[in-house]
């Protein structure tokens, strides 16, 4: 018998044994499945890009798109950490923030996709959240954003963010928009 043949025997039998060794372990449970709960919540969206104290910053922008005027022009990718209040003034009580990002995706017709996740910091929903990812056509006063995910109270989250355009400055972008959220968690 060769000497290269005896080594490859010996790998293709140690290559066969090592799945027996080497098993994923799993500790199966019993699944006891919990009520769903459907949870509506009604607060205001702030998002401020002018002044000295934004709260969205643009951070990225293909060089294609210099000569837009417009404050979220196609390709803009902008950072955001938005106080959500109660009411539509920002001192009618802060109750969470929403943090993500925003892209400017319609060259077109003015759209971005919207990665969100809105943090609560008061009341019932303190330490929770709820993520959005979404198409946002903007022009449209009244529009929906899909709710895929949640923490807290939210784990397991899905459902349905419907927006409207409560202000807007067309000049700078700054707006205020009103979200009345349904979310059906565990």
């Amino acid at each position: 018998m060769e000497k290269g043949s005896f080594i490859s025997r010996i790998l293709v039998l140690s290559l066969a044994i090592s799945p027996v060794f080497s098993q994923y372990y799993s500790k199966t449970e019993p699944y006891t499945p919990q009520p769903e709960k459907i949870t509506n919540l009604h607060f205001f969206f702030h998002d401020t890009l002018s002044g000295k104290d934004p709260s969205a910053v643009l951070v990225a922008r293909a060089n294609i798109t210099d000569d837009d005027d417009s404050p979220t022009p196609f390709s803009s990718v902008i950072a955001l950490d938005d106080p959500l209040t109660l009411g539509p003034d920002l001192n009618s009580g802060v109750i969470g923030n929403a943090q993500g990002l925003y892209v400017s995706s319609g060259k077109d017709i003015p759209s971005l996709v919207a990665f969100f996740d809105f943090g609560f910091t008061q009341g019932e929903f303190n330490g929770s959240s709820i993520s959005v990812f979404s198409r946002n056509p903007i022009l449209e006063n009244e529009r929906e954003l899909a709710v895929v995910g949640g923490r807290g109270k939210f784990r397991m989250a899905r459902g349905v963010a419907q927006l409207k355009t409560f202000f807007l400055n067309v000049t700078n972008g700054d707006v205020i928009v009103e979200y009345n959220v349904t979310v059906i968690h565990y």
